[in-house]
């Protein structure tokens, strides 16, 4: 008796993936012309026929996207799942959200819950605890936000650069004595990052490099400002705008107009308190954009993961 073919047995004699079958068979029109012509000539030549039962399990768990945020009153996740959302919803796509507030099981139990409602694919906000060798199985259909692993498409903000950008603006308004507050280097990214930015463009300049880290809360925007402050201080740069809400509170308390604050997200929040504050966007919702997209070409033309970084801007 001759085994009947499978949408997968189809995908290998294809050279392509078991979504792109499906979606050849839904008559989705995002799939490349030249692809589909290929899948549909393997389909004539076997005879195949997918079953009714396999069609309609497909069609309950097709244009189905989980995205896994760290937390969901981050106002820059929040951000960057608007831009997502703005390229799924546009393709035809559903999402489904969930929280891992930074816990790997969590992020484990997630994935198995989606991979039993049969999603299409995930875009995972991925933080330092995470052990990113548990997502290989999920390595053509997940795209990594804010950090980066080889063979694993991912999309990063611009850390580096946005500090980079803030920090010469403020050394050619005439700057010399600039302070950072940033988060614990323990933060690959927003910590890191965005610190080694900061000691570098010092070191280029031969500035003081004066600084201090802590959690990514208001309140210790605040008191980092306060023990860091001197009165030679004529700038001071914050790794995040909650950092800046901080600072310009105890800038404001202490009267000191001197000092000039700068601050990474270009939260409304900080601009509506603190108008005075400048902040620049490290390419939040331009990252969410990008991660849609890049995940869409994996699902739909069998695209290569690759690593990208949005560009800040002001």
């Amino acid at each position: 008796m001759t085994k009947r073919l499978t949408i997968l047995d189809i995908a290998k004699l294809s050279g392509v993936g078991k979504s792109t079958v499906s979606r050849v068979l839904n008559q989705d029109p995002n799939v490349n012309p030249q692809t589909r012509d290929r899948v549909e000539t393997v389909i004539r030549e076997h005879g195949f026929e997918p079953s009714k039962s396999a069609r309609a399990m497909r069609t309950n768990s097709a244009r189905l996207v989980g995205i896994i945020v760290s937390r969901l009153d981050s106002a820059s996740e929040n951000r960057a799942v608007r831009g997502m959302l703005e390229i799924l919803y546009a393709r035809g796509y559903d999402a489904m959200l969930m929280e891992s507030e930074f816990d790997p099981q969590k992020v484990d139990e997630h994935l198995a819950l989606l991979a039993r409602r049969g999603v299409d694919g995930v875009i995972l906000f991925a933080f330092s605890a995470l052990d990113l060798e548990q997502l290989r199985p999920w390595q053509n259909k997940l795209v990594l936000m804010a950090r980066d692993w080889p063979q694993m498409a991912s999309v990063c903000y611009d850390d580096q650069g946005a500090i980079g950008r803030i920090l010469q603006q403020l050394y050619a308004d005439g700057s010399r004595h600039i302070d950072f507050i940033g988060v614990d280097p323990s933060d690959a990214t927003t910590g890191a990052l965005r610190l080694q930015a900061y000691q570098q463009f010092c070191v280029q300049q031969q500035l003081p490099c004066r600084y201090l880290t802590g959690s990514l809360d208001v309140q210790s925007g605040y008191d980092l400002t306060a023990k860091l402050l001197t009165p030679m201080t004529d700038a001071v740069v914050c790794a995040t705008d909650t950092l800046a809400l901080g600072a310009a509170k105890y800038l404001q308390e202490q009267q000191r107009h001197d000092v000039k604050l700068t601050g990474v997200g270009n939260n409304p929040l900080l601009h509506f308190l603190f108008p005075q504050v400048q902040s620049i966007d490290p390419g939040y919702k331009q990252a969410g954009r990008l991660a849609a997209e890049q995940l869409l070409l994996q699902l739909e033309q069998d695209a290569a993961p690759c690593a990208q970084i949005a560009p800040s801007h002001s």
